[in-house]
């Protein structure tokens, strides 16, 4: 009860505005909180879709072709999907309404080519018309050129030199594997194999049309200045090819049974490698170089876990029009099922982020299916040492990955997300969660860099150099603290009574330092500053910084001024390389509850702009809860590599709506006023 001018009591009430979006907030939360409930597995967890671009689905059919597997079932199905998602111009983006990418393109029309689609149907002569325009093959990163240089359609010898020998180098010397993110480790070692062998499995047709000049498919491009790092390291891709030719035969046989050895012990239980479609890919490959059968135990698992990866849809359920793709074949081979491969899988990320939004949203913390949910994560927890040890030798495991399987790389964000979940739940045996905690906060402590923040799946991971070789054209291959991820475990040590210790301090220092003069932190892992914005200032609150303090308040106009015409929040991919597209895009239900989460931990769950954000929400929830969300909004590699978290739109919004109630709850909508947002 608030007193009243006249010495009285009056009921809390809200403002028109503000009973309006309570009431909206209330309904909203109450149906997506069924819609959620209803798509956990029965086994505890939750999975959303992971999507990302056709080149998966390229690649695998390419594999398949390679190693004399593919079969029309699976390569129709495929070519249905990439025909689905071409643009109207002829050409495949890498993200929903973005521009076409050359690389993409190429690897589309070249598995539509597989699957029987002839080069002068329209839609494949608009593609190749558009690769054309856009520099031909030469245009394309050399993973691109890779895939050609397996059938005979690129000279290996214009790709650039990858040495397996690159295996023996110790952690301590420059460009060593060990320099290089946890992925791109996993991608290069096999790699290094392919390379050694060069082979060429003569592919079924010609690619002539997909050249800006057919007599010279690789024009001659001027070398950078020898005092520049790229004229540095195009001079040592040219000594090493040179090297190939005088390399000790004993020593390349010894690296090459290191590589497989260095690959076969990191393959996980499913058959696996490091839970992540690329790395699994190059290793069959690899080890199939390597003289192993297709029935030999590690390829058969290996070949078994790709199939895993693949999402089965009737066509009806993915029309064009729900991927932003523009185009229509009017092609009878339409007709059937679509197969979409999962460039990874998500389910501890998308179990503890629902788990946070089912009880955030008001789901007591003692619902049976949370309970499920907290044995589950609980079961998860990766008790085993992996690369990450190189660097941290002696530090205790305690770690949870992304993935069903991925002893290997756990990763510091997930951890600190499971920690955050599994206290929000009322389980029985809290002896065992204390326990799990106290493990994962000891590796967490242990992982942090050098500079105070947190990288996601290494300490100081930070070597600049194998972002310079020729060969690393395909997106970060170095995993560097990062806003998000450092503001994730920095909230959960303040969860755990740990504001105070030294290492939350420290993460604190970081943040403060990499907020940018706008207001907002970059974004590594979500798009982008309002991804990172969303995740830093519920940490530095949580972590003791008051609601009034500068970097706050910054924070607060920031995204105040940021907002879109229609209430919501969204930014584009864009963004990554163009600062002109900073928070802007189209609204979306996750980039939208980011920003919220932000305002609400600052303190604005009576502000116009929150208002105008959860209407905005209660506004796009579609009938059965949910939201439509084709924007991608998640990231592997900012820009190059991008992702459609299909929960996202479903967690990030339950989250916001579900902390606006509990921040309002003193308050009751004005009699009368319960009309409609």
């Amino acid at each position: 009860m608030k007193a009243t001018a006249d010495g009285g009591n009056a009921t809390d009430t809200a403002p028109a505005g503000a009973a309006a979006a309570l009431l909206a907030a209330r309904q909203a939360v109450e149906r997506a909180s069924a819609n959620l409930l209803g798509r956990q597995d029965v086994e505890g967890w939750w999975k959303g879709d992971l999507e990302t671009n056709v080149t998966m689905d390229a690649e695998d059919l390419l594999l398949r072709e390679f190693l004399g597997v593919r079969d029309e079932h699976t390569t129709r199905a495929a070519a249905r999907f990439i025909r689905g998602e071409q643009g109207p111009e002829g050409a495949w983006a890498t993200f929903y309404g973005g521009p076409g990418d050359v690389s993409a393109t190429v690897e589309a029309y070249v598995a539509l080519r597989l699957a029987g689609d002839a080069p002068d149907e329209e839609h494949m002569a608009r593609a190749a018309d558009w690769v054309r325009a856009h520099g031909g093959i030469a245009a394309t990163r050399v993973f691109t050129r890779i895939w050609l240089a397996l059938f005979g359609w690129w000279r290996w010898e214009d790709l650039p030199e990858l040495p397996p020998e690159l295996i023996y180098l110790p952690s301590w010397f420059p460009l060593n594997i060990y320099d290089f993110g946890c992925w791109a480790r996993q991608t290069v070692v096999p790699l290094t194999v392919v390379s050694a062998k060069r082979p060429v499995h003569p592919g079924p047709f010609a690619l002539d049309e997909l050249h800006t000049d057919p007599a010279v498919p690789n024009p001659a491009r001027p070398q950078a200045p020898a005092t520049s790092w790229d004229g540095l390291f195009q001079r040592l891709d040219r000594a090493l090819h040179v090297y190939r030719k005088v390399a000790v035969r004993p020593l390349r046989k010894a690296a090459l049974r290191s590589c497989a050895r260095w690959i076969i012990e990191r393959q996980e239980s499913d058959g696996c490698w490091g839970g992540i479609q690329p790395p699994a890919v190059y290793s069959v490959m690899a080890l199939h170089l390597l003289g192993y059968d297709l029935d030999h135990p590690v390829l058969k698992a290996g070949l078994e876990s790709l199939d895993r990866f693949a999402v089965w849809t009737d066509a009806a359920e993915k029309p064009a029009a729900d991927t932003g793709a523009a185009s229509d074949t009017g092609d009878t081979r339409d007709d059937g099922p679509v197969r979409m491969i999962e460039a990874c899988q998500s389910p501890v990320w998308d179990t503890c982020l629902a788990t946070i939004a089912l009880v955030d949203a008001g789901v007591p913390a003692d619902h049976p299916q949370l309970v499920k949910a907290a044995d589950w994560m609980l079961a998860e927890q990766v008790l085993a040492t992996g690369d990450w040890s190189v660097r941290r030798p002696g530090l205790t495991p305690g770690g949870w990955a992304f993935e069903f399987h991925n002893d290997n790389y756990p990763d510091t964000d997930d951890t600190a997300e499971v920690v955050l979940a599994l206290r929000r739940v009322a389980h029985p045996d809290q002896a065992r969660v204390d326990a799990a905690v106290e493990r994962a906060v000891r590796w967490l402590a242990g992982m942090q860099s050098k500079n105070g923040a947190w990288g996601a799946f290494d300490a100081d991971n930070t070597s600049a150099l194998p972002n310079k070789l020729p060969f690393c054209d395909f997106g970060e291959v170095i995993d560097p603290p990062s806003a998000d991820v450092t503001a994730h475990v920095v909230e959960m040590l303040a969860g755990e009574k740990l504001g105070d210790d030294p290492h939350a301090r420290r993460g604190v220092a970081w943040l403060l330092a990499e907020q940018e003069a706008a207001g907002g932190w970059f974004g590594r892992w979500g798009v982008n500053y309002v991804y990172g914005t969303g995740s830093a200032v519920p940490a530095l609150v949580a972590a003791g910084l008051p609601t009034s303090h500068p970097a706050i308040r910054r924070a607060v106009s920031w995204l105040e001024s940021v907002q879109n015409e229609d209430g919501g929040w969204g930014e584009d991919l864009r963004s990554y390389p163009d600062p002109k597209w900073i928070a802007r895009g189209d609204s979306t239900a996750s980039q939208t509850g980011w920003a919220l989460l932000a305002l609400l931990a600052a303190g604005e769950h009576d502000s116009v702009a929150v208002e105008r954000g959860v209407a905005w929400l209660a506004r796009t929830q579609l009938p059965d809860g949910s939201w439509d969300e084709p924007q991608f909004t998640g990231t592997g590699f900012p820009w190059d590599f991008s992702i459609n978290y299909h929960l996202y739109r479903m967690v990030f919004p339950l989250t916001a709506l579900g902390r606006y109630l509990s921040a309002t709850a003193g308050l009751t909508p004005a009699a009368g006023d319960g009309r409609e947002v």
